[in-house]
């Protein structure tokens, strides 16, 4: 293949273009908001997830609240029924006797059932107290979530637009090099790891970074100005400049 000496270091351009958009790509998948998004969605999950168990906590203490209090309201209703009854005393020796008792039985329950909506009302504040920290630290690591975003919206914005820029720039470029030309140098940069034309300075390749062997240099030297040369290690193509030393 042969290719004018300005057309083919024009593909050192498009190849300094090339490494650019790699450079920006890598900065955009490799910013240090990625990892803190990603640590702190986790810790929103988990906390999220605490905060649903203590909200249901209290949901539940606050129905079986409810429930010991009405069990308290009944025993209290019917205890001052049984009193009403026993005060005044229509009712036989038998009768009353057995008023007593029951009222001693519900005296009883009924201290019974104010323990335990004690206890209840206890753990229920618990559970609420808990509810506001969960709360809390939610919106606290909400905060910093939202910041992080931000701060990785805002970076990948000022990437995106120095991408477009170089992108508009390597196009205008590519678009002078001949058709053949580029498609050798796309197809080996695609093999090449990004890298599909090089340098050649002094007997080095600046794509593989190996020195080429005298002979092969020589060949090199002979070559017609226009011939497109390919290093011997790597297949990229070599570029001659006033710095090859030829």
């Amino acid at each position: 293949m042969n290719a004018a000496p300005a057309d083919q270091i024009r593909l050192l351009d498009v190849q300094a273009l090339d490494i650019r958009l790699q450079q920006l790509a890598h900065k955009r998948k490799s910013l240090p908001e990625h990892a803190e998004i990603e640590s702190l969605t986790k810790d929103l999950t988990q906390l999220r997830d605490l905060l649903v168990a203590a909200q249901t906590e209290e949901s539940d203490c606050g129905r079986e609240q409810t429930k010991a209090e009405q069990d308290v309201d009944q025993v209290r209703q019917r205890a001052a029924r049984d009193q009403q009854r026993l005060d005044s005393g229509a009712a036989s020796p038998r009768d009353l006797e057995n008023l007593q008792r029951e009222l001693v039985s519900l005296a009883k329950r009924q201290g019974d059932l104010e323990e335990i909506v004690l206890e209840v009302m206890e753990r229920r504040e618990s559970a609420q107290e808990r509810v506001s920290e969960l709360t809390e630290r939610v919106s606290a690591v909400q905060a910093k979530a939202d910041d992080a975003t931000a701060r990785r919206d805002a970076a990948q914005g000022e990437l995106d637009a120095e991408a477009a820029s170089v992108t508009k720039e390597r196009e205008l470029i590519a678009g002078s090099v001949p058709a053949d030309l580029l498609k050798l140098y796309d197809r080996l940069r695609e093999k090449q790891g990004g890298v599909g034309a090089a340098r050649l300075n002094q007997r080095r390749c600046e794509g593989c970074r190996m020195e080429l062997d005298i002979t092969e240099f020589n060949e090199i030297r002979a070559a017609a100005p226009d011939a497109v040369v390919r290093c011997e290690n790597c297949s990229r193509i070599l570029v001659r400049t006033s710095e090859s030393g030829l």
